[in-house]
């Protein structure tokens, strides 16, 4: 018996010993020395209290090389689910539930765009060598390490990182912002199946028609296509497991404004909350080179963050850059569609799609002179008319990471214009301060010229010459504002005006949180400090839930002051239900309401 018990012991303490060793061999190294090849010179990395890097080189190429090994030791699951979901490569290891997420997003092209995009990139560029120095240094770490737990957990086999994993990172990025998808499917099917007179309940700026005078046509079993469609869109980064993107704050308040006499720059990206964080934190510091900044996943850039001369965060423009086209077929050759007065042929092409546990499927890929088809996707569902989408992120020069790349480093304000004007998809609005004294705010994006009378906030029709474009405006025509005499600049993802007073399409929230920032920092009695900045982001109130209620609460009193009509959940009378909502002081605090 004692035997029995002294050899089970044993056999614990081996499993607890392996378990131990298994464990500790997936930890990141947070002290000692580490041997990196092509490193010209010794670079320090040290690890403040709250974990994050702070990184010091004698030259770039060091330097983002140190980064990536650092970002890759942390987050390198996360790069991988990140280059998996945007090429469409997630049911390989996630197995069938993920084969309709690898169709949408391979139907929309990232993968085939970002190879081109490498292939056409002068290689010697100074953003270039960065992004390559980064990449190196994510594959340095993978080649030398154990795969973390989650890899032994899926099976996931070590595969090199490259530039066009990066590239097509940024196409999800992109595709997270744009909410045509979801929009004009439903918009386009108001309009035509219950009447542009319903039209007037969204808040947007609209044509009744779309076009003045031309609509496409669209049989029932398109509509639900397209339905389908639209909930697929938003199921797919669901069902992915990462974090969306779903609005921002930002505000930058003047010198003269500030008990200080300095700018204050506040920002809160509005990104669903995810474990780990969709920002990865870091200090970058070179000779003649100082940043701080948060940095997306795969990517050596920082999309927010300050240098000794700048600082800059981010919103969401919500521009739209995305058109959803019906095409017209050919009745006789239904791969043909009806193009500037002629029948063109759809490319086609077919994609293997590997799924674990099963075979092989096979995608079967359209694109049309407009753009890739879309409902192509949803198979027997799909109905019968091509639905194309023109998207400026497929189309445009996009030198986003030029751009990025130049903002960091950027130390007078004709530079940073410079490079905010590189930025041209997704749609951002990047509001900036600097050491100097100047604030400002530029949309940064390559707006689409559109024919005289297009909406696209519908579906447009492929036959005729609504979704030709006319090239894009020029930067200067962009919405912005540099040190304006209020003394302050707010930016909440509302509409904003162009310089120009063109209108610019877009899926704009409502104006509330602007409306409430502006009302509190327009106050010219109050000098800002940090504190009375970071209780303004704190803020738990604005005007939507009192102009939505007001017209509300008294249908709500009739329905339940008549017995018929009142119905009851559970028991609980309806005129008890809505007590709460009628003595609620809209504030969202938790403690804002109570029975």
């Amino acid at each position: 018996m004692k035997r029995s018990l002294f050899i089970l012991a044993i056999i614990f303490a081996l499993l607890a010993g392996g378990a131990g060793w298994y464990v500790n061999s997936k930890l990141p190294v947070r002290d000692g020395e580490i041997a990196m090849s092509r490193l010209q010179a010794p670079v320090t990395l040290r690890y403040d209290e709250r974990g994050v890097p702070h990184i010091r080189a004698e030259s770039e190429a060091d330097l983002y090389r140190a980064l990536g090994y650092a970002h890759a030791q942390d987050r390198l699951f996360q790069m991988e689910m990140l280059r998996r979901l945007a090429r469409g490569e997630l049911a390989e290891i996630l197995g069938p539930n993920l084969v309709e997420t690898d169709k949408l997003f391979r139907t929309l092209r990232i993968r085939e765009h970002a190879d081109a995009y490498v292939a056409r990139q002068d290689k010697n560029t100074p953003t270039w060598k960065a992004l390559e120095a980064y990449i190196d240094g994510i594959n340095q770490y993978q080649d030398t390490h154990a795969r973390p737990m989650e890899f032994d957990a899926l099976g996931i086999p070590k595969r090199r990182f490259t530039t066009e994993d990066t590239v097509s990172i940024g196409g999800y990025l992109a595709y997270s912002f744009a909410a045509a998808f979801r929009t004009e499917p439903l918009l386009t099917y108001v309009r035509d199946q219950l009447g542009p007179q319903y039209l007037k309940v969204f808040d947007l700026d609209w044509h009744p028609d779309g076009m003045l005078g031309s609509k496409p046509a669209l049989a029932s079993a398109d509509w639900k296509g397209l339905a389908q469609l639209a909930q697929l869109s938003h199921k797919a980064l669901e069902g992915a497991g990462l974090p969306q993107f779903e609005g921002s704050n930002a505000w930058v308040i003047s010198g003269s404004r500030t008990q200080s006499g300095k700018p204050i720059l506040a920002g809160d990206p509005h990104i669903r909350f995810s474990v780990p964080s969709v920002w990865y934190e870091a200090q970058l510091s070179a000779p003649g080179f100082e940043l701080y900044g948060h940095f997306p996943g795969l990517n050596p850039f920082a999309f927010l963050g300050h240098n000794m001369d700048f600082g800059w965060s981010l919103t969401m423009f919500q521009n739209d850059d995305v058109d959803l086209i019906a095409e017209k077929t050919n009745p006789d050759n239904p791969n043909q569609v009806w193009y500037h007065g002629q029948w063109v042929d759809m490319k086609r092409t077919e994609q293997q799609i590997t799924v674990k546990g099963q075979a092989p499927v096979t995608l079967t890929l359209l694109e049309s002179p407009h753009g890739p088809i879309v409902n192509n996707v949803m198979g027997k569902n799909a109905g019968q008319t091509p639905i194309a989408m023109w998207w400026s992120f497929l189309v445009s020069a996009n030198p986003v990471l030029d751009g990025f790349y130049e903002a960091n480093r950027a130390d007078t304000l004709d530079k940073m214009r410079s490079a905010a004007e590189k930025i041209q998809s997704p749609g951002l609005n990047i509001v900036w301060a600097n050491a100097k004294g100047d604030i400002g705010w530029w949309a940064a994006a390559q707006l689409p010229i559109r024919q005289q009378g297009v909406n696209p906030s519908f579906i447009l029709d492929g036959s005729t010459a609504q979704a030709d474009k006319l090239g894009f405006y020029p930067f200067s025509a962009n919405p912005h504002e540099e040190n304006p005499a209020r003394g302050y600049i707010v930016s909440a993802n509302f509409q904003p005006l162009s310089p120009t007073g063109m209108q610019i399409p877009g899926y704009y929230n409502p104006a509330e949180r602007g409306q409430e920032l502006n009302r509190q920092l327009s106050d010219s009695t109050i000098k800002w400090d940090l504190a009375a900045s970071k209780a303004l982001q704190l803020g738990t109130q604005t005007d939507y839930a009192p102009s939505i209620l007001k017209p509300l609460i008294p249908v709500l009193r009739s329905v339940v002051s008549d017995p018929e009509k009142s119905p009851s959940w559970s028991g609980w009378p309806a005129g008890k239900a809505i007590t709460p909502l009628i003595r609620w002081v809209p504030h969202c605090s938790t403690s804002s309401c109570s029975t």
